[in-house]
């Protein structure tokens, strides 16, 4: 895909990889209902305009205030937006980022960060959030919660939609964001790189060597 402007990309990254989970979360009958089967090919796409790292200040899965700025200054790293209740989208993402992860060499997975913001903070608490990501194989990935307010203006300028979880008359809850993954230079801690949520593990394991450098892949 030809990349024209930034802000073109996002908004046709946003529009395609838009997710709407319904459900409790719980139900294994649960299915997103957006279909992301038509997103962009290329893996991933370079931004010709790179994006501010959101001035982010949420809490971690351990209780702990984290500055997203200054906790990642200087280091590579992805940034994604979702929620642990979803039925299968966040959980191939995150799922995929992790085992790629695992196939840099040592020295480069303690440079990368990886870092999931939820979208459905009223439910995702910090205890729940680290054993899911655990769970996908995310032991060194940073969970965030906090308010939801603050979580959609992070997301927005990235060109990410969020939007607040919905109770449907049934009682389950649809939670609707944007799939796509952001990552972030160590160079100028700017957002260079956007994956899709078609983005496979082995897509990401041969791109990330040359993101942890600030390199294009």
């Amino acid at each position: 895909m030809r990349t024209k402007t930034a802000s073109a990309v996002l908004a046709l990254a946003a529009a395609l990889t838009l997710t709407a989970c319904g459900g409790s979360g719980d139900k294994a009958e649960d299915k997103p209902a957006a279909d992301v089967s038509a997103e962009p090919r290329k893996t991933p796409i370079t931004l010709d305009t790179p994006k501010a790292k959101p001035d982010l200040v949420l809490k971690d899965t351990g209780g702990k205030t984290y500055e997203l700025v200054k906790e990642t200054k200087g280091r590579p790293v992805l940034l994604y937006f979702g929620y642990t209740y979803c039925p299968d989208v966040c959980s191939t993402v995150v799922a995929d980022m992790a085992a790629a992860e695992k196939k840099l060499p040592k020295a480069e997975q303690e440079k990368l960060q990886i870092v999931f913001v939820t979208t459905d903070p009223d439910r995702d608490t910090p205890e729940r959030m680290r054993k899911w990501l655990d769970a996908q194989g995310g032991q060194d990935i940073v969970g965030l919660t906090g308010s939801f307010d603050t979580v959609q203006a992070a997301a927005k300028p990235l060109g990410i939609l969020v939007e607040k979880p919905k109770k449907e008359k049934d009682g389950s809850i649809t939670v609707s964001h944007g799939a796509q993954v952001v990552g972030f230079s160590p160079k100028d801690d700017k957002g260079h790189w956007l994956y899709t949520a078609e983005t496979t593990a082995d897509q990401y394991a041969k791109g990330l060597p040359e993101i942890v450098k600030g390199e294009n892949p």
